[in-house]
């Protein structure tokens, strides 16, 4: 089970560093309602990370079994078309990245976050994390990397559970944090969402770059 874990933890930090996401988290807790629509939006980040990763292992541990000697060409194979994906979203990710001058685009909705209620947050949350493409093909190669080990259900929920706690961290902190100390976060809060929001392009092309690199090595070292 230590051995999957340490597989699944690059993929995990891959889903926690997510810029948009964390900004969209930052915004709602700098809003009026930020108690309420933060918690929402917890929830639903939460929930979609454990359906994406629970539904691939399920798909994953269906793969027929094999002798843990012998190669595994369909899960390198998986690997290898995940890690590609990777580099293309590297690719368009880097192409994305604000000029000198020029002030980053963000998406349209998070305008309306000042007025969003408790289940639009958490819907929200959830397409951000099950729906995302980028966390889709990170929670493929995690649920891979689970399903394909061979373990018992209770050890794979314990590494879903430890992937969850992981790639939901940088959502789930300042929102705790918050919720204890409201009036001490929100400058230092606001000066990380103008960051992010500078640099979301060219973190997310650099940490998709490495991710897949990995993930394509593991997958040659299936074959």
């Amino acid at each position: 089970m230590g051995t999957v874990i340490g597989e699944v933890l690059p993929l995990a930090l891959g889903v926690a560093i997510s810029p948009i996401p964390i900004i969209a988290a930052i915004l709602m807790l700098l809003s009026p309602k930020a108690r309420v629509t933060s918690v929402g939006f917890l929830l639903g980040w939460v929930v979609g990370i454990v359906v994406a990763v629970t539904v691939f292992t399920l798909l994953s541990s269906i793969l027929p079994a094999q002798d843990p000697d012998a190669s595994r060409p369909v899960r390198g194979i998986i690997q290898i078309v995940l890690g590609l994906l990777l580099f293309l979203l590297a690719f368009s990710q880097w192409r994305k990245r604000p000029k000198a001058g020029e002030q980053a685009a963000l998406p349209k909705w998070m305008k309306a976050i000042d007025t969003i209620t408790f289940i639009a947050a958490a819907g929200l949350g959830f397409l951000l994390s099950a729906l995302n493409p980028k966390n889709l093909i990170m929670a493929a190669g995690a649920g891979v990397d689970i399903g394909a080990a061979g373990l018992s259900a209770g050890s794979s929920t314990l590494v879903i559970a430890v992937f969850t706690l992981i790639a939901a961290s940088t959502v789930l902190v300042p929102v705790i944090g918050y919720l204890i100390a409201a009036d001490r976060l929100r400058a230092p809060l606001d000066a990380l969402r103008g960051w992010l929001a500078a640099e979301n392009a060219v973190i997310m092309a650099v940490l998709l770059l490495v991710i897949g690199v990995s993930m394509i090595g593991k997958g040659i070292g299936s074959f």
